[in-house]
């Protein structure tokens, strides 16, 4: 899919076409221990990956890199002015704002606005204090203002699953704002993320200087149990700052060659769509993906959907990216139902491509059916999994490896923060199918073309 910074169609030029093979991994503590050294460590898988990466006429203009975290919630308590709640009480938006000051007021003023109306409290603004020594000119010429958004939940909601979807209603909306204001779209304004779990700190740097022009990732108190990380490569493709990845959930090797079809038909549905959850506020998140994506950002809206919308993260990767079942004999009856129960609810998300998502709490990494894109990871006896693109991204002594393997097509490697354990492909996949008896619901609610012969 085009994004909404390419050229217009012109000759033999189709931004249509574009594709990218990017490097991308995981950094995970199994026993959730958050650490300075996890956030350093993942730094230098990112430079490590530098390869997978390009750059123009420039050497120090490159596709765009950055790194997902969880809140930092030590850190920020050190260097915010204003006093925070509790961790999970409070959200941090990480806005890029216009360099136009008219502008940049404007989307602040929405912002605040929204959170108002969506009955949370505005806390503050921060700017974040980031170094462009060794940025290149026109990286630098195009930056915007980078700003973080603190935000306390209404004291009424139970839990940080709530509060999360009360941010993506109020990320939602502003984004909604930007794609209908051409000044907005222009200047690049943007919300990387918004959450209580996580927040990504990326842009249209080198891989190597996202740790060196983000002066937060160098504090000793900033502290994380897992990151997830991205190098972009956009073969004939237009660097900007809203495109380099991670996303909100998700970081992406390869391309998804179904993606137009697959924005088609969430934008088919969305005049059907009804949840319990969002109830009348539903239209507020509509379109569910935002014109001009790329095809990860467009799979980044669709898994955040799905995982606000009340589905487990694994159970929304299994809808988004099955496994090759239909024909498989090995795979067992029970599994066989649940694929063919919801076939008809979410098309395949085809690759080739290799997912690395996260929620802040779970983090993983997934091969689409295919298979054709690399994926090596190592389980440490000191309960940390390095998962990238490519083998030796991080110096692990040997006498330290517990087990070395590859993603295989349509598997999936889940890490559980919170129940301090890996979750095996076929545990995760036996419990999906476990959920409900969707073979008698296949029984009860379809009707083959054979019985009406």
């Amino acid at each position: 899919m085009a994004a909404a910074n390419f050229p217009a169609p012109k000759g033999l030029y189709d931004p249509g076409n574009e594709r990218d093979s990017c490097g991308m991994g995981f950094l995970a503590s199994i026993k959730g221990r958050k650490t300075h050294k996890l956030v350093q460590d993942a730094l230098v898988i990112l430079d490590n990956l530098t390869h997978r990466g390009a750059t123009g006429f420039d050497p120090l203009l490159g596709d765009g890199a950055g790194i997902l975290l969880q809140i930092p919630h030590k850190f920020f308590r050190e260097v915010f002015s204003l006093e925070l709640p509790e961790p999970s009480r409070y959200g941090v938006g990480m806005f890029f704002l216009p360099q136009e000051v008219n502008l940049e007021r404007e989307l602040r003023a929405l912002a605040e606005k929204l959170v108002a109306v969506e009955g949370q409290k505005t806390i503050g603004w921060r700017e974040v204090p980031v170094n462009t020594s060794g940025l290149s000119k026109a990286a630098i010429r195009q930056s915007p203002k980078i700003f973080q958004l603190f935000v306390e939940a209404d004291a009424e909601l139970e839990n940080d699953l709530e509060f999360e979807r009360k941010l993506y209603l109020i990320r939602k909306q502003v984004e909604n704002f930007i794609g209908n204001s051409t000044s907005h779209k222009n200047a690049g304004s943007y919300v990387a993320s918004f959450s209580s779990r996580t927040i990504v700190y990326k842009g249209m740097v080198l891989a190597r200087q996202v740790g060196e022009f983000y002066d937060d990732l160098k504090n000793p108190s900033f502290e994380s149990s897992l990151a997830l990380v991205h190098q972009r490569f956009s073969t004939n493709t237009f660097p900007s700052w809203e495109l380099s990845q991670p996303f909100r959930m998700t970081a992406h090797n390869g391309e998804i060659n179904t993606v137009q079809g697959n924005i088609n038909w969430m934008k088919a549905r969305q005049g059907a769509v009804v949840s319990d959850i969002f109830g009348d506020d539903i239209e507020k998140m509509f379109p569910f993906i935002a014109e001009g994506q790329s095809d990860t950002a467009s799979f980044d809206n669709a898994l955040e959907l799905l995982v606000l919308g009340g589905y487990s993260l694994a159970h929304a990767i299994m809808l988004l990216i099955p496994e090759a079942w239909e024909k498989n004999k090995l795979l067992s009856p029970t599994r066989k139902a649940f694929y063919k129960y919801h076939a008809p609810l979410m098309e395949p998300w085809d690759g080739p491509a290799a997912i690395v998502f996260t929620d802040g709490v779970q983090i993983g990494a997934t091969l689409d059916r295919n298979g054709l894109r690399p994926s090596r990871f190592i389980v440490t006896k000191d309960d940390m999994v390095v998962m990238a693109s490519e083998a030796g991204v991080l110096p692990v002594g040997e006498d330290n490896i517990k087990k070395k393997w590859r993603l295989e097509p349509g598997k999936m490697l889940l890490i559980d923060t919170e129940a301090k354990r890996i979750i095996d492909d076929d545990e995760i996949k036996d419990n999906m199918a476990a959920l409900h008896d969707f073979s008698s619901y296949l029984k009860k609610q379809s009707v083959s073309l054979q019985s009406l012969l």
